[in-house]
């Protein structure tokens, strides 16, 4: 790859937040190049400054919130040298000195974005068709474009649309273009990022952990397109990703951030494989690894906490307005588990393959068919006022942080709801006004909230911040804390480590482990990461298109797969890990 020319030069970026009279310095004095045509990554861990690194090059930071002390970003439009003054023509331009109204002609154009947080990126109001329709047309009318260029038809924007879905592997794109972001999976949202930040073929990419929501199978297809574009379009990517094998697959250049600091940088052969730095030699040793909680007694001998048995979750397509509707989409069929006390079950499957479906229907949050049993007791025929004072039994933890928490709630009222919502059900099942239960005053619940806090790694004086003022590593301590401040029984784990770095992966693997041992919890861990679930699991479960393929020990499921589909998911880990 070529290294004579420089599309971005960052020099001596600080980032500071005001709060009144207080101000915070998260980024400090941190300089680096981007060379034409090559890939370099940041890492380093939640809150170390990546992604902020990332929105000031956008000048997508909260502004007046947020401020630069002191720094200048350089951005070469037509990949000539970036110098650090300004020249005659204009190009390179420096991008923290340019008006935000500037800046639009080359967000989307010049330099596309993949965000981290696909739900909260994407218009819950709008289809598909139309957001991705929008970024073409943007860049079809770009105010760098001739002036006869005029917006595209409906017809070519359509066609256009479809042909970025097929070029990130969305299956069927057809049927696609009418959903909304909240119809979709997880994968499925972040593959529609990627199409938006492509659709202008950017001379810079930037992608904040574009991986980290897509299965095993689809991760290294994802990554190989990249390289793919990248060569097609001579196109340079800033990486930011917690995920030391994508580096290594995919980056030429590694750049280690802690505390808002560059700690460490060079060839990502050198660096991974002979890490000088002492927290570079920790992330690089940092990945799931150890057994899942060792059992005391056998199965026969603990209580069963849930069990299914033909379990089906069955979805309309259409809705006719008279008459039964004909066509049906099966997203779950027939599902039968049994999870007793103590134990982990590790739900593995491609995105759309109905892993997350089966949390929500055992939960009663969709409709289903079929028996669920909670404890002995058959839930599935109880109505929502009669399954609600059981909901402290069982708990979620979902795998968007960011959109699972309502930004207009502090960490401590978010972790506290549980807590308000059970006094308000004593209250309500007091056989009399004069003999109510004893009610949790607001001392005792923030005494509780303080405690959780603790255990999950989060400060208890940060419980009065919102979740944007918090990483995305702390919004997932948020909602664990959620989920464990009840002391439920069953807990389902919906990719609880995605959005974590390598190094906090293992504290809060160590974390739930140690919580499954000493409260006698039942898990159902939902993951794409193979060697997560491995670290976690009793029994693994493996799901394809809504139907269970194997299921057994983990053990045996893992090390000794007898189904193709598992096969091919254990070798597209191995691929992925770049092991």
């Amino acid at each position: 790859m070529s290294q004579e020319k420089t599309i971005l030069s960052v020099s001596d970026l600080c980032v500071s937040f005001r709060q009144g009279d207080k101000h915070t310095h998260i980024v400090k004095n941190i300089s680096f190049d981007v060379q034409h045509n090559t890939t370099v990554a940041l890492v380093g861990e939640s809150g170390s400054g990546k992604s902020l690194t990332a929105h000031a090059i956008m000048r997508l930071l909260p502004y007046p919130v947020a401020y630069h002390p002191s720094g200048e970003i350089w951005f070469s439009s037509d990949n000539d040298v970036c110098a650090r003054t300004h020249e005659a023509s204009g190009k390179p331009q420096e991008l923290l000195s340019r008006s935000l109204k500037s800046m639009t002609a080359i967000r989307g154009h010049d330099i596309g974005m993949i965000f981290q947080e696909p739900m909260s990126a994407l218009n819950p109001l709008q289809t598909i068709e139309a957001q991705i329709g929008e970024s073409v047309n943007l860049g079809h009318c770009s105010p760098d474009k001739a002036a006869s260029q005029k917006k595209l038809s409906k017809n070519a924007t359509r066609e256009q649309v479809l042909a970025l879905l097929r070029q990130v592997h969305i299956v069927d794109p057809e049927s696609k273009l009418k959903s909304h972001p909240h119809e979709l999976s997880g994968g499925q949202r972040q593959r529609v990022m990627i199409a938006m930040a492509l659709a202008n073929r950017p001379k810079l990419l930037i992608a904040d952990e574009p991986t980290t929501a897509l299965d095993v199978t689809v991760q290294k297809e994802i990554l190989d397109l990249l390289k793919e574009l990248q060569q097609q379009y001579q196109m340079s990517i800033l990486l930011i990703t917690h995920d030391l094998g994508v580096v290594k697959y995919l980056a030429d250049e590694v750049l280690v951030m802690q505390h808002g600091k560059i700690v460490e940088r060079g060839d990502t052969q050198i660096v991974l494989n002979q890490p000088q730095n002492d927290y570079t030699k920790l992330l690089v040793d940092s990945h799931p690894k150890g057994e899942p909680v060792e059992l005391q007694r056998p199965d026969a001998e603990c209580s069963i906490v849930v069990e299914t048995k033909h379990l089906n979750v069955i979805y309309s397509k259409n809705k006719p307005m008279f008459g039964k509707c004909k066509d049906f989409f099966i997203a779950l069929e027939n599902i039968d588990l049994k999870l007793h006390e103590g134990r982990t079950l590790g739900v593995l499957g491609e995105s759309g393959s109905g892993k997350s479906t089966l949390a929500l229907a055992i939960l009663k949050l969709i409709q289903s068919r079929g028996v669920i049993e909670l404890e002995g007791r058959d839930i599935s025929v109880l109505n929502e006022n009669q399954v609600r004072p059981l909901r402290c039994a069982m708990q979620v933890v979902f795998q968007d942080p960011f959109s699972s928490l309502s930004p207009r709630m502090s960490a401590k009222q978010i972790i506290s709801e549980g807590l308000h919502l059970q006094n308000l059900s004593i209250k309500n099942k007091s056989p009399n006004k004069g003999q109510s239960a004893k009610q949790l005053c607001e001392t005792d619940i923030d005494k509780m909230v303080d405690a959780i806090m603790i255990e999950v790694g989060l400060d208890p004086d940060t419980k009065h911040r919102y979740p944007h003022e918090f990483s995305g590593g702390q919004r997932q301590r948020i909602a664990i804390a959620r989920a464990f401040i009840l002391n439920p029984r069953l807990v389902f784990l919906d990719e609880p480590t995605s959005a974590l770095d390598r190094a906090v992966q293992m504290q809060v693997i160590n974390l739930l482990r140690k919580l499954q041992q000493q409260r006698k919890l039942s898990y159902v861990f939902i993951s794409h990461d193979i060697h997560v679930v491995k670290a976690m699991s009793h029994k693994v479960m493996v799901i394809k298109s809504g139907e269970v393929v194997e299921h057994g020990d983990a053990k045996d499921v893992l090390e000794n797969p007898q189904h193709p589909y598992t096969k091919k998911l254990l070798q597209a880990t191995l691929d992925s890990s770049m092991n």
